[in-house]
């Protein structure tokens, strides 16, 4: 095969690989996003339930012996596939840039189309390219992040309402319950933290 002929069948093949991964970031994205709103919309009904319920002090405890667990069980699941789907679109990301960068070296010229494929960090590259740089805070605005702290309200919340029925005061129980929301959502961070580093 000609050099000519293998250089035009590889840019047919990296275009495609393009769109195909551009594809692929969409999927992540629209799951990313149905997952929330599912999970959203099932905390917003267990809250109006609990409205409907809370008149009557016979229903409160069953109902929320019922909610609590569904809601923080179905948290953690969709929070450990938010951070998946931000792994994969992540991972996505950088090898578009690497095929931009290919675009950039090979075909641009004395013009600066892809220009920001260009730096040579793959991390710094996938943030220059959605417009924004890393930083100590940014997994802080993540989607998994979000759900991260809806679940570590909702563990908390678990927590002293079974320490107030185990006896416990209430300031002792809501102390604990406070204790308990803030570890569980830093060891949710964790796990975004280290999932992203171990696919840096």
């Amino acid at each position: 095969m000609a050099d000519q002929e293998r250089e035009q069948a590889l840019l047919t093949a990296l275009t495609t690989e393009h769109f195909v991964l551009q594809t692929s970031r969409g999927a992540t994205i629209t799951e990313s996003v149905g997952r929330a709103t599912v999970f959203l919309s099932l905390l917003s009904a267990s809250l109006i339930g609990l409205g409907f319920v809370s008149g009557n002090n016979q229903l409160v405890k069953p109902y929320l012996a019922a909610v609590l667990p569904t809601l923080v069980i179905t948290g953690l699941l969709t929070f450990a596939r938010l951070v998946q789907t931000m792994v994969e679109n992540s991972l996505d990301l950088r090898r578009i840039q690497k095929i931009r960068a290919y675009y950039h070296e090979h075909y641009a010229g004395e013009y600066d189309f892809f220009a920001d494929a260009t730096i040579t960090d793959p991390v710094r590259a996938s943030w220059a390219a959605v417009g924004t740089r890393p930083s100590r805070y940014h997994l802080l605005f993540t989607t998994a992040a979000m759900v991260g702290a809806v679940n570590a309200l909702l563990i908390g919340a678990g927590v002293a309402l079974l320490l107030g029925l185990a006896g416990l005061g209430p300031a002792a129980a809501i102390l604990v319950g406070v204790v308990a929301a803030l570890a569980a959502f830093a060891g949710q961070l964790f796990h975004i933290n280290r999932s992203s580093l171990l696919n840096a």
